[in-house]
């Protein structure tokens, strides 16, 4: 099983410059496989939509790097690990400017980059960022398209409802087809995914783990790959494994091996930035390499 890692880029990690160069070195010498990162712009003081599973928004998200900045980062700091997006709010971005970030760090890192892209969930973000969250399926669907224009034809030209590129060179490709990862939480989530991604990005707790959910999940998204004319067993899976505060090791590592023994998952990436809220780099890197040693 591959095991990744969220870099430190939210809370309290947030502050510290020269913490995601030290995490994604030392985890990569510890054996990690892969290094994630999220995308927020901010906690709403009054938000219309709580964060899933708490009141209001965490208060880790008044403090959250530009994903794209993280990334470079740790593509320059490594050479091994993936480096993937669970999510990029791809509605939020222009398609030539993400396609033009992706496809950067993808040539900085050798081709190492997973893109996960979602719709996210926040009104206040949406409207910060001048973008209707009502069009966010829409947006998310021409953006997929765009990327596909971008990425792999020259010259490009794009027709969309919500951006147009006229026929244009665009030299710089990635280094290698950059998987698309979606969320399929919702029917509309299953179909595209099923029309779409490269694999669908899951995500439990300790305590919560239930193998049935991925398995009967991803049966969903691989039977509507089928009927789109596409071969299912194509379709991927990367869990996402979020922590809270004081979680032990041990119920970490227990969801990654049911995971891998009750669900088949392949790999699975633990989001430490609750766990860790108050604690230094240092100890994220020590949780990273216990949970590495055991769960292998």
């Amino acid at each position: 099983m591959k095991i990744g890692f969220d870099l430190p880029h939210v809370g309290i990690h947030a502050h510290r410059p020269d913490g995601i160069a030290l995490f994604a070195r030392e985890v990569e010498r510890l054996g990690a496989d892969s290094l994630w990162v999220g995308d927020r712009l901010f906690a709403a003081v009054d938000p219309q939509v709580n964060y899933p599973g708490v009141d209001g928004i965490p208060a880790e998200f008044r403090s959250s790097l530009d994903p794209f900045a993280v990334l470079s980062i740790a593509a320059a700091a490594t050479t091994r690990p993936l480096l993937g997006t669970s999510v990029l709010i791809a509605p939020w971005y222009a398609p030539p400017l993400l396609a033009r970030s992706l496809a950067s760090i993808d040539q900085f890192s050798g081709g190492r980059l997973i893109a996960g892209l979602g719709i996210g969930w926040a009104p206040e973000e949406y409207s910060a960022v001048g973008v209707s969250m009502s069009e966010r399926g829409a947006r998310l669907d021409e953006s997929l398209d765009a990327l596909e224009a971008y990425w792999t034809t020259n010259p490009v030209e794009h027709k969309g409802r919500f951006s147009n590129t006229p026929p244009s060179w665009v030299d710089i490709k990635p280094a290698h087809r950059i998987p698309v990862y979606l969320p399929a939480f919702s029917p509309a989530g299953i179909a595209r995914a099923a029309r779409r991604a490269d694999g669908i990005l899951p995500a439990t707790a300790p305590g919560f783990f239930d193998p049935a959910m991925i398995t009967g999940l991803l049966g969903q998204v691989r039977a509507g790959a089928e009927q789109a004319g596409r071969n299912p067993a194509d379709i991927d899976v990367i869990l996402r494994v979020n922590t809270k505060a004081g979680e032990s090791v041990e119920s970490i590592v227990d969801v990654l091996v049911r995971a891998r023994d009750e669900a088949g998952v392949e790999h699975a990436f633990v989001d430490l930035t609750f766990r860790d809220r108050a604690d230094s780099v240092e100890h994220a890197i020590e949780l990273a390499g216990q949970i590495l040693e055991q769960a292998r």
